[in-house]
């Protein structure tokens, strides 16, 4: 795709920089999220809204650890690596970001809650 800019052509790439990351991930509708978080014995379900976000309402079991903290990565770090972890905010893009984060830490099993909670599925 070609956008004129100051009378030049520049190439864009069709694809957003949300969607690329979001190629990287295990996308769970909220349905598959529920049921393999239900199902699985090394589950922990991650709520990365705001604290106050996470008070107002929040998945059954979760945890929250809030994407803004000032000690994110030191919290992130202290997750037990033998765990499954399904990961989830209101639109994805948070969750999509710590589910990049965990998988570079090595982590193996990443669940991204596709679309969030906003989901048509859970409205």
């Amino acid at each position: 795709m070609k956008k004129k800019t100051n009378n030049q052509d520049v190439k864009t790439c069709p694809v957003s920089r949300w969607q690329m990351l979001k190629a990287t991930l295990t996308n769970l509708s909220l349905e598959e999220f529920v049921e393999r978080s239900l199902n699985d014995p090394e589950a922990q379900v991650l709520d990365v809204r705001t604290k106050k976000e996470f008070l107002d309402g929040s998945l059954d079991g979760a945890i929250n650890i809030d994407y803004l903290s000032p000690d994110l990565a030191d919290e992130l770090e202290a997750l037990p690596r033998d765990k499954a972890y399904y990961v989830f905010c209101r639109t994805s893009r948070r969750s999509i970001r710590i589910c990049i984060i965990l998988q570079n830490a090595g982590f193996d099993r990443v669940y991204n809650l596709d679309n969030g909670l906003q989901s048509d599925e859970f409205i």
